[in-house]
């Protein structure tokens, strides 16, 4: 059988990993492998932005994981889509365009992140971005991953940013400028009435490389070592599990399987708490406890009220207004079919001491995406709230040596107190942004919580029974320099050599709002970093 060698072997073609297929393939004389385990991104539901909503729960192109039992949140199971098809996530997120808060990379540099300051990061964000309408010193319109303002009419955002207007929280012209506090229209990457994804703005452009092959629908099952030197992966295709193959490098690995694949991956190959490795009998390659550790993500609840005038979304989903809205969207890219309907909000605190936002919210005018999924079922409006930085803790962890079995993922939310005392302040802030005076010629019921939920316990027990993930996880791989730390500054694995993780994984602790973005600004710098390493 002949060997395969390439330059650079890249696992998961997803947010992160077609970033980096783009940027090293860039010189003709540097071959790349790209590994995904998934399919093409070409279903129609995940181009057309109202069906964001569909596309999260699109079993053919995601990983279908669902959480352990939630001590914290009643003993639920917890949905955890994450994207199984090329681009990542950024093929089924709701394609929300927010870099994060300059004080969560100045944070990171101080966890021991060097040269990660926002400062330094903020060159790649800027090498990105292809912003339609932006322009200035914090934004950029010749990258690749196109970025466009809200454009949706309906009035019931005026009534949101009114509402808030009112209860003193400032608007922000511009969400991902020079400051992130207060709220407005957001942006998001949409271009032509079409999603744009990390595989769309990176991969398909460049399919027709000589020098770059993409394999898809092809599972790592773990990383090959010759000592401590990463040397290749052995793989199999999901239609022929049994048979194991395997493609190897010439200089390094690259792992960007993401938050819940990387840890995964490098726990099947040998590396993470040695305990852990030795009872599910895997030879270690390296005592790395950290890895699958740390787990961080956003924690939301809906506040749902019911609106008394036809102008929510609930109109487009009468089965002939829904064909004609998706009709004009596929054949002319215009109309509310274009849109992802979650327009308006933005980063508050719970208290003006803080130094940065508690909470980041958005406002629908409509009801929650179960509901959306059964057709909307009536007329409404939500806030959206989620924790900016929860404390709280979890774990990635396999729980055997088959590849094809989904690791145990414990999210942990709201362990820390903090965490809990935090939902109850945004949930009424949630309520009182809703009870303002712009709201009045629309406001019906207050669907959920409800008009019973009121005292300090009810509260707490309607959270622990409501809340859910808003599918941001990171930090399980993550860069730094103790003990815990998993990948140094430059996002070589410690430890071992020729191996390096780019993903969400890396991120020190999370950042402030959606997570697709600074993914995409950590492979466009770690693309630079390899680069220069090699003099590519």
């Amino acid at each position: 059988m002949q060997v395969q060698t390439f330059d650079f072997i890249i696992v998961g073609g997803g947010t992160a990993g077609c970033v980096l297929a783009n940027r090293l393939s860039e010189n003709p004389g540097v071959s790349v492998l790209l590994v995904e385990a998934g399919g093409s991104d070409y279903h129609p539901i995940l181009r057309i932005p109202l069906l964001a909503g569909a596309a999260y729960t699109l079993k053919s192109t995601n990983w279908n994981y669902v959480s352990e039992e939630e001590p914290y949140l009643g003993g639920r199971r917890i949905m955890w889509p994450r994207g199984k098809v090329l681009g990542g996530t950024s093929s089924i997120n709701g394609m929300m365009h927010i870099r994060g808060n300059p004080g969560d990379f100045d944070r990171w540099e101080s966890e021991g992140a060097s040269g990660w300051s926002y400062k330094n990061v903020l060159p790649y964000f800027l090498k990105s971005e292809g912003s339609i309408d932006r322009r200035g010193p914090h934004h950029n319109a010749n990258g690749p991953f196109k970025v466009a303002r809200a454009r949706s009419a309906n009035p019931l955002y005026t009534n949101f940013l009114d509402a808030c207007d009112a209860l003193g929280y400032q608007f922000n012209e511009d969400l991902n400028g020079s400051f992130q506090d207060g709220v407005g229209r957001q942006d998001f990457n949409v271009y032509r009435g079409r999603r744009v994804s990390s595989a769309t703005a990176y991969l398909h452009p460049i399919s027709k490389r000589s020098n770059l092959r993409v394999v898809k629908n092809t599972h790592v099952a773990r990383i090959i070592f010759d000592g401590s030197n990463a040397i290749g992966i052995e793989c199999f295709h999901k239609k022929k599990p049994g048979l194991l193959k395997k493609y190897f490098s010439s200089t390094e690995i690259i792992l960007s399987a993401g938050t819940v694949n990387s840890p995964q991956i490098l726990q099947l190959s040998g590396l993470g708490n040695v305990d852990h490795l030795n009872k599910l009998g895997i030879p270690i390659i390296e005592n790395l406890p950290g890895i699958g550790e740390n787990l961080q993500d956003h924690l939301g609840a809906y506040v749902q009220v019911e609106c008394t005038k036809d102008i929510s979304l609930y109109r487009l989903f009468r089965k002939d207004r829904l064909f004609l809205t998706l009709v004009k969207a596929f054949l002319f890219r215009s109309g509310p079919g274009t849109s992802v309907p979650l327009e308006a909000g933005g980063f508050i605190k719970s208290s003006q001491e803080n130094e940065l936002p508690d909470f980041q919210i958005t406002f629908c005018p409509g009801l929650s995406l179960e509901t959306t999924l059964k057709g909307q079922g009536q007329h409404g409006y939500l806030v959206h709230y989620y924790l900016a930085r929860p404390k709280s803790r979890g774990t990635i962890k396999i729980v055997n040596v088959d590849p094809r079995n989904h690791p145990a993922i414990r999210p942990n939310s709201l362990e820390h107190p903090e965490d809990m005392d935090l939902m109850k302040s945004g949930l009424k802030i949630a309520r009182r942004i809703l009870s303002q005076d712009s709201f009045d010629n629309v406001r019906g019921r207050e669907i959920s919580p409800g008009d019973m939920i009121i005292n300090e316990d009810s509260l707490e027990n309607w959270i622990r029974s409501n809340a859910t993930t808003v599918w941001h996880p990171t930090s399980t791989c993550r860069m730094g320099t103790d003990k815990l730390s998993v990948v140094d500054k430059n996002l070589l694995v410690y430890g071992v050599n020729k191996l390096r993780v780019v993903d969400a994984s890396i991120m020190p602790s999370i950042t402030t709002g959606n997570t697709a973005a600074p993914t995409i600004m950590i492979a466009e710098k770690a693309s630079d970093i390899i680069k220069d390493t090699y003099v590519l």
